[in-house]
């Protein structure tokens, strides 16, 4: 049982590092009151949105298995 928690906490791991790490940063649009970027088109904002989408879901269930899991290998 406790092996299988440990390969959890292992693939649970490698995927929160890879999903942080792939995630853009939202430094950019800070401080800008209204508008946009002249170069975005609508199909690139919808495109960037949705990829930064799925690794921010893929962030935050990655985080939630990793600590459920260290949390059950800790009390076994």
């Amino acid at each position: 049982m406790s092996m299988f928690f440990s390969i959890l906490i292992l693939i649970s791991s490698i995927s929160l590092i890879l999903s942080v790490v792939l995630q853009e940063g939202s430094e950019q649009g800070i401080g800008a009151i209204g508008g946009g970027n002249a170069g975005d088109s609508m199909w690139g904002k919808s495109r960037g949105k949705s990829k930064g989408e799925i690794l921010k879901r893929l962030t935050i269930a990655s985080a939630v298995v990793f600590m459920i899991s260290a949390v059950v290998l800790a009390a076994i």
